[in-house]
């Protein structure tokens, strides 16, 4: 039998004979690296640990302590969670199934119900089963006429037999079980160690919301229990994390269905967080020299050609709106064109620049059912928008200007972890990028330079950037463990030469400027969002929708002097209310403490008496009495310093 040239990752190359498996391989190397080994990986792909070598090529030993080895795991699991779906309900239809960085997942449908979270203990019993068997798992091929055969009750498996390509189809075979091969698996089933069946939701075949809507089953697995143990308590810490649970807890917003995927209603809690934000950051820019606009949410289609919108970003706008007259409307998907119109309003002077116009936006995009999620994925949105036109040589400057305004921002909101990306175009897509080398050169090389003043970190990314040019990004990750981008500040040459933008320099010639794009908080939706979730539904006191809650011990009796306290917090612009449901007391404080209310305070006798309160702090168990003034003068001074200790 011919030898094979297989090639190692340090560069080394040794002649196997034809057939070698990468078990063998790995033997050939040291027996701890044998039984460590659970796959390879051939030019790149991952393959089965028992795949025969047929040809040259370069090998990786994949071993389950990385990343592909887990992936290994769970496509195995999620084959066996197949095998068990099949024994437990015969007639189920089976769709895709997959495994990543974050588990695996089976697609299901059932003609009479959906499989149900009640029903993943018992689907976990017979994996254990298939588990403890320790069934060898082979690869084998099946014809495809045969595989359609078998699977024609099944819309789903026959979908994904056809869409192999060739006349046979790779399946798995487990004990008395064929089903359709799902990647690179295990040998044997019993090397399946700790795994956890964790929720279903629904999920559109092939991810189209005009296919039907299927049942995705999630679970995930690890080698050990004390991984798999830690992966669920980061779930769970994501979950208690989760904006779309305490936004439900603590009232903050909702989606209609029946009105509109992706349109959320700020309920007054919400509300109130969001226009605290709001006039925090209007008052922020205003005082960096920024000038508030307010625009139109709709513009004549024409505007979004010219800026090129409509070219590079038409699958996320909605519609056109055709006002009958040849005139076309458009939602707007960008604030950008706009203050642009701002800008040309007039003549400008070089002695205006830089010329700062801000702007809390309402935008449209038209986001896939998909990809919608609570407040972070949303089709109408409030950005808060800015745009600097500036002279070239005012570039780095005001670059930097923005770059620390947003550091202060992110201090009061007690934002720490953040990391910074320059994110460049893709040279080789000339569809998605303005088509310029010098501007794209120029531009980035400009933002790298500022960055590179400043001493900040950061890494670059190709093909991130915005059509018209590069950016810096403030990416964050949700509690969802989802990386978002909270910040942005692009530079733009192209918009000024497409809407022939000029100011007059001090020579009296007309001169290009270029604009600089920027959001310190993104959306309100997006910020609101991604700070539910960092704090945890207990907000500051600054921001937290209700700063103060007061209890009468009796509302007969001392309910009175309570509203008076009322009044006196509210006339300081502070966020109170009694309540007066006449509830026990223990209840009306838990009760306070669950809505994660700042301040709690209990007046009864004493305190009318002595004109005092009994405060007690969200997250604490004991009370301290203080003066009505004093207490008025902490939280005041709480709130100035937007909460934070030390400040």
């Amino acid at each position: 039998m011919a030898d094979i040239s297989i090639k190692f990752p340090d560069g080394a190359v040794k002649a196997f004979p034809a057939g070698t498996t990468p078990a063998d391989v790995a033997k050939s190397i040291s027996i701890s690296l044998a039984k460590k080994a659970v796959a390879a990986k051939l030019d790149g792909q991952l393959v089965d640990y028992l795949t025969p070598l047929a040809s040259d090529g370069s090998i990786e030993i994949v071993t389950k302590d990385s990343d592909d080895g887990l992936t290994v795991l769970r496509n195995t699991t999620a084959a066996l969670l197949r095998i068990a779906l099949k024994k437990e309900f015969p007639a189920i239809r089976l769709g895709k199934g997959s495994a990543d960085e974050d588990g695996f997942f089976v697609d299901t449908d059932k003609d009479d119900q959906q499989v149900s979270v009640d029903e993943l203990d018992a689907l976990a019993v017979i994996v254990e089963k298939l588990v403890s068997d320790k069934l060898d798992i082979e690869r084998i091929t099946v014809s495809k006429a045969d595989a359609l055969a078998d699977a024609k009750d099944d819309q789903f498996t026959t979908a994904l037999i056809n869409a192999v390509d060739g006349d046979s189809v790779p399946f798995l075979k487990i004990g008395d079980y064929q089903i359709l091969s799902d990647g690179a698996q295990l040998t044997n089933t019993g090397d399946v160690k700790k795994f956890k069946l964790l929720s279903v939701a629904g999920a559109y075949w092939q991810g189209k919301s005009s296919n039907p809507m299927l049942q995705r089953i999630y679970g995930t697995a690890f080698y050990k229990q004390a991984d798999l143990d830690a992966d669920l308590a980061r779930r769970q810490e994501a979950r208690e994390r989760d904006h779309r649970v305490i936004g439900n807890q603590l009232d903050l917003f909702f989606v209609d269905p029946k009105v509109g995927a992706g349109l959320p209603y700020w309920m007054p809690n919400g509300a109130t967080i969001r226009r605290t934000i709001e006039r925090y950051i209007i008052d922020k820019e205003v005082s960096n020299g920024y000038q508030h606009v307010y625009t139109p949410v709709l513009a004549n289609l024409d505007l979004y050609k010219q800026s090129g919108h409509w070219a590079h970003y038409r699958e996320d706008m909605f519609p056109p709106m055709d006002m009958g007259d040849g005139e076309m409307l458009e939602l707007r998907p960008m604030n950008c064109p706009s203050h642009i119109q701002v800008y040309n309003h007039h003549i400008r002077s070089y002695r205006e620049l830089p010329l700062r116009i801000a702007e809390l936006g309402m935008m449209h995009r038209y986001e896939k059912s998909g990809a919608l999620s609570g407040l972070q994925r949303v089709r109408e949105m409030t950005l808060n928008d800015g745009h600097t036109f500036v002279a070239p040589e005012q570039i780095q400057d005001e670059f930097k200007s923005i770059l620390d305004l947003m550091v202060k921002v992110y201090a009061d909101f007690d934002i720490k972890d953040y990391t910074f990306r320059l994110s460049y175009r893709d040279p080789k897509n000339t569809e998605k990028y303005f088509d310029d080398d010098e501007m794209w050169n120029n531009a980035q090389a400009m933002l790298k330079g500022a960055m590179d003043d400043l001493g900040l970190p950061y890494v670059e990314a190709e093909g991130e950037a915005a059509f018209y040019g590069p950016k810096l990004d403030v990416q964050t990750k949700t509690a969802l463990g989802n990386e978002e981008t909270l910040s942005t500040i692009q530079l733009d040459f192209m918009l000024p030469e497409r809407f022939d933008l000029h100011y007059v320099g001090a020579d009296g010639e007309e001169h290009r400027p270029v604009m600089i794009h920027r959001g310190l908080v993104s959306t309100m939706e997006r910020f609101t969002a991604y700070l539910t979730e960092i704090y945890k539904g207990a907000f500051p006191t600054w921001l937290a929708p209700k700063q103060v809650t007061i209890i009468p011990v009796s509302e007969e009796k001392h309910g009175a002097y309570a509203d008076k306290l009322a009044a006196e917090l509210k006339a300081a612009d502070i966020r109170v209310n009694v309540d007066k449901r006449g509830e026990k007391m223990g209840y009306l404080i838990r009760d306070a403490q669950t809505h994660k209310i700042p301040y709690t305070l209990v007046v009864g006798e004493d305190e009318m008496s002595n004109g005092s309160v009994s405060v007690r702090k969200y997250g604490e168990d004991q009370t301290t009495s203080m003066s009505s003034d004093a207490f008025v003068k902490e939280i005041l001074a709480d709130i100035a310093s937007y909460s934070r200790e030390n400040d």
